[in-house]
C-alpha cells in the first residue's frame, strides 16, 4: 500500500503543464503522462480491493471475538447459578481474553478502515485529473506547443537585441571611408607625379626653342 500512495502522491505533486513545456515533443510526454496515472488507476483499484478483503477479515474476527466473549460470559452466568465459582472463575478468563482480543480487532479495524478510505480518495483525486487530462489533450498540446513557440521566439529577441549591430556598422562604415581615402590618395600621389613630369619635359621643351633661338641669332649675325 505505500508504494501505491507514493505512486499516486507523485502524480498529484506533478505540474503537467510545466512538464510538457519542457518536453521536446509535448504530445509523446502527454501520453505517457495519462499511461502512467492509468496504470496508477489499476494499481490503486487492486490495491484498494486488497484492502477491502483484509478489513472484511478483520471484521470478521472481531465478530468473532465478540461472540466467544458473548458465550464465555453466559457461561460464567450459568456456572454461578449452579454454584460453580470455580467454573465461572476460567470462563470469566476466557471472556476476559476474547475481550482483549475484540478491543485490538476494533483498533486494527479502525485504521484498516481509515487507509482504505484514504486510498479511495487518493484514487477518486488521480481519476479526476486523469479525466482532465483526457478532456484537455489536445488544448494542453496546443499550450504547451505555443509556448515553447514563444519562448523560442524571445530567445531570437534576445539574441538579436544583445548583437551589437551599430558597431558593426560603423565599422564597416570606416572601413570604406578608408578605402575611399587611400583611393583619393593614390589619385592625388598619381596627379602630383604627372605634374612634375609635365614640368621637367617643359623645360626640356624650353630649352630646345631657346637654343634654336640663339642658333637663328648668331646665323643671322654673321
Amino acid at each position: 500500500m505505500p508504494n501505491i500512495f507514493d505512486r499516486i502522491s507523485n502524480i498529484m505533486r506533478a505540474n503537467i503543464n510545466d512538464m510538457l513545456d519542457s518536453a521536446e515533443d509535448p504530445e509523446a510526454m502527454l501520453n505517457q503522462i495519462i499511461r502512467d496515472m492509468n496504470d496508477a488507476l489499476r494499481q490503486a483499484d487492486s490495491d484498494i480491493a486488497d484492502q477491502i478483503a483484509q478489513q472484511k477479515m478483520l471484521e470478521g474476527d472481531l465478530d468473532a471475538a465478540k461472540r466467544n466473549q458473548a458465550a464465555w460470559e453466559s457461561k460464567a452466568e450459568l456456572a454461578v447459578s449452579k454454584g460453580r465459582d470455580d467454573l465461572a472463575r476460567e470462563a470469566l478468563v476466557r471472556q476476559n481474553d476474547y475481550a482483549e482480543q475484540a478491543a485490538i480487532y476494533e483498533k486494527q479495524l479502525e485504521a484498516q478502515k481509515s487507509a482504505v478510505a484514504e486510498l479511495k480518495a487518493k484514487r477518486d483525486l488521480l481519476k479526476s485529473k486523469y479525466d482532465q487530462a483526457q478532456r484537455n489533450k489536445e488544448n494542453l498540446v496546443a499550450r504547451a506547443r505555443a509556448a515553447q513557440a514563444k519562448s523560442k521566439m524571445t530567445k531570437v529577441t534576445n539574441q538579436s537585441n544583445t548583437a551589437d549591430y551599430a558597431s558593426e556598422l560603423d565599422r564597416m562604415e570606416r572601413k570604406i571611408r578608408e578605402q575611399e581615402a587611400r583611393a583619393e590618395a593614390e589619385e592625388e600621389v598619381a596627379d602630383s607625379k604627372t605634374s612634375v613630369d609635365d614640368e621637367f619635359a617643359k623645360l626640356g621643351a624650353d630649352k630646345q626653342v631657346e637654343d634654336q633661338l640663339a642658333a637663328l641669332k648668331a646665323k643671322m649675325a654673321k
